[in-house]
């Protein structure tokens, strides 16, 4: 397996995109290589063993990339908290900014229970934003976020500190 200093080289920066000023982590090189994406889950899942989830929680879009890949590593179930309108059932929603504009998410009123243990797992965390929307959600449930992991942190957003009393994992850290 790559040794996690190297999975940076799979981790590409485009300049301006979506917008102007914003510098993107692409992640697309990672996910084509075989061995360093499953290195990637690999180092996103140890730091969780011990805590015992029940359920992850993949965050649109990337995160259901990195989230069905961490549930099945760990035997639990997965659930996707999607952009409003995209579920069918009776839904939660949670709107939150993001580092060039504004969204929400949403989950099935039903995707947890009271006792179920949640891991929310995202591609980056940036400013936060997607993050705390995705523990109100867990919070709205009756069930308990027991951490956040995420691939990449942007260090220099203020991404933890909208995450409050969440344990925060990531790989790389830029």
């Amino acid at each position: 397996m790559a040794p996690i200093s190297s999975l940076s080289s799979f981790v590409r920066d485009v300049p301006d995109f979506p917008k102007a000023g914003i510098l993107f982590r692409d992640i697309t090189p990672l996910l084509a290589n075989a061995e360093a994406f499953s290195e990637a889950v690999a180092a996103m899942a140890e730091p969780v063993l011990t805590l015992q989830p029940t359920h992850v929680l993949g965050l649109e879009s990337r995160g259901f990339i990195f989230g069905s890949a961490l549930a099945q590593k760990l035997g639990v179930g997965f659930v996707p908290a999607r952009k409003p309108g995209k579920l069918p059932m009776a839904t939660f929603d949670e709107p939150y900014g993001l580092e060039y504009g504004s969204d929400a998410l949403e989950i099935h009123a039903d995707a947890f229970k009271p006792g179920d243990r949640v891991l929310i797992v995202d591609d980056v965390m940036a400013t936060g934003g997607t993050a705390a929307a995705a523990q109100r959600l867990v919070q709205r449930t009756g069930a308990q976020a027991v951490a956040l992991t995420v691939f990449i942190e942007l260090t220099s957003l203020p991404g933890r500190e909208k995450v409050e009393g969440l344990p925060v994992f990531s790989v790389l850290r830029y």
